[in-house]
């Protein structure tokens, strides 16, 4: 008999078929302490370089252990929760297809969701070794550390009081049944920089009372491609979260709006500006201007609700993910 699988290991892929390659490498090259049946799962989200042929040449040297999934529809969200539903596992563990996954990763990051006390955990993300920040960014502060995808919150392992990055995260698979699955109003699709599906989806469960908790010694390494170095990338970036936060919080809290704008907004837009005019350091400059393109973003996203509500008029959201059978 055949003994069920208690770990997927999740990437979601976009013409990335170099990257990806060693991506699986470095998680089908590990081995767990205690004989659990485990696979990675690959789920190829319309890609039209050689991802299928990669992939194929993965299962060749990994038969026991490397699947593939297709999923026609763009979309990072729409990609992983087609890998919720073929996977096997009783956990999910979730990695990009351009990162490098340290030894012991996937014991570390699940070793304590087996007993059902943890919904989920997050393992810490850093950039290459030796990598260091241009002179025009601060050291790594909370304004880069999103748009360098790099998730170290803490020295010790312990329970999160913010959501993991998608990057390197995982799940028990009775939460997606309970709760869902990542939103498709969130999330990359093709040159969108919408984002936010991954730590929604955490938020959601935390606000229900469930606890996720943080695995340091779950390593993985993301790259920084030269193209996330430059402050166009950083702008783009936090104007899309700003876009991102309005989706996914609907403009919270409550208050007065002009043409579906939150007055907030207008008086703080010009406050960031100030601030961002009259700095003179340049890495300090550059975090305020962030700030003013983070609230150009909650601005754009909130007016163009705001023009969709007048034309389709009040609607549920059913953008969720529903549950949906197991693959086989």
């Amino acid at each position: 008999m055949i003994d069920p699988t208690k770990i997927t290991v999740v990437v979601c892929t976009y013409n990335r078929c170099q990257p990806l390659k060693k991506t699986i490498e470095s998680v089908a090259a590990q081995t767990l302490s205690h004989p659990l049946a485990w696979e990675i799962l690959v789920v190829d989200n319309n890609s039209t370089d050689d991802t299928r042929q990669v992939v194929e040449g993965l299962q060749r040297r990994y038969p026991e252990r490397v699947r593939y999934a297709f999923e026609p529809e763009q979309g990072i969200s729409y990609a992983r929760n087609t890998g919720v539903r073929e996977a096997r596992g009783e956990i999910l563990a979730f990695l990009d297809d351009d990162e490098i996954a340290s030894s012991g990763w996937v014991e570390n990051l699940t070793a304590n969701l087996h007993n059902g006390e943890w919904a989920g955990a997050g393992g810490r993300v850093l950039p290459p070794s030796g990598f260091s920040p241009p002179r025009w960014l601060s050291s790594l502060s909370s304004s880069i550390t999103g748009p360098l995808a790099v998730f170290d919150p803490a020295l010790e392992a312990g329970q999160l009081s913010e959501p993991p990055f998608g990057a390197n995260m995982a799940f028990r698979r009775e939460v997606f049944d309970k709760y869902g699955g990542f939103r498709t109003d969130l999330g990359r699709t093709g040159t969108s920089m919408i984002s936010n599906e991954d730590t929604e989806f955490g938020r959601r469960l935390m606000a229900a009372g469930l606890r996720l908790r943080y695995e340091p010694s779950a390593l993985t390494y993301h790259p920084v491609d030269e193209s996330r170095l430059r402050p166009s990338y950083f702008l783009s970036w936090w104007f899309n979260k700003g876009r991102s936060d309005v989706r996914e919080f609907g403009n919270q809290p409550n208050g007065a709006r002009l043409i579906g704008i939150p007055l907030r907004l207008f008086r703080a837009l010009p406050w960031a500006a100030m601030r961002w005019m009259s700095a003179i350091e340049p890495p300090q400059r550059f975090a305020y201007k962030l700030e003013v393109w983070s609230c150009a973003g909650q601005i754009s996203e909130s007016y163009h609700l705001w023009l969709d509500g007048k034309r389709k008029g009040p609607e549920r959201n059913s953008k969720s993910w529903p549950p949906a059978e197991r693959g086989g």
